[in-house]
């Protein structure tokens, strides 16, 4: 694939829809910042194995919390935001002037309605697509500090909530298996040895 073509699909992918782009660039971010941290735990010899086998599942699961947060929450923003510009609930005063001009107030808001594919929609384009570009880049920027800075921390709070009180379970019971390295025998157990004198502890 040559740099022509790579450049074209960019174009046609993301030229005349920056919200979308913002939004998969930032969850590739997040993406490649869990891949980061996880490889620097993996092979950081300081950090001793039995903690990797805490640390890894822990920062994975925060990882996967931040991406899906972030591409969930954004992207439904960004959607929500270009639909209602689609159907003119949201509009600027050249939008309003084109719908009153045509006759077409009574659709606004209606879900079935777009004003790219009303009858005269060359008169307003340019200023239509600019308009939902900028929308579009609001919505997104709104739905990412949003989710970075209220959702993520809420949720990635909840699950270190859980990791913690389950590595102290674990942790509790391998201290409780140093202090008894032998086998412990129950009154049962004595029992079952002296019916079968053979038996030896």
């Amino acid at each position: 694939m040559n740099l022509d073509k790579v450049l074209s699909n960019l174009y046609k992918n993301y030229g005349e829809n920056p919200g979308k782009m913002l939004v998969h660039t930032g969850t590739a971010g997040w993406i490649l910042s869990c891949a980061a941290q996880l490889m620097a735990i993996w092979t950081n010899d300081k950090i001793p194995p039995e903690q990797k086998t805490f640390l890894i599942p822990q920062e994975l699961g925060d990882g996967l919390i931040n991406i899906l947060s972030f591409y969930i929450l954004t992207s439904s923003v960004k959607n929500l935001s270009s639909k209602a510009v689609l159907n003119g609930k949201i509009a600027n005063k050249a939008i309003r002037k084109y719908l009153e001009k045509h006759n077409l107030t009574d659709k606004i808001g209606k879900i079935d309605f777009n004003i790219k594919k009303t009858e005269n929609f060359g008169d307003i384009k340019e200023d239509f697509n600019a308009f939902k570009n900028g929308v579009d880049v609001i919505a997104s920027t709104a739905g990412s500090i949003l989710s970075c800075n209220i959702v993520t921390p809420i949720l990635r709070n909840e699950y270190a909530a859980k990791q913690q009180v389950a590595a102290n379970n674990v942790l509790a019971q391998k201290k409780e298996n140093e202090k008894t390295p032998y086998n412990r025998f129950t009154m049962k157990d004595y029992q079952s040895i002296l019916r079968h004198p053979g038996m030896r502890i």
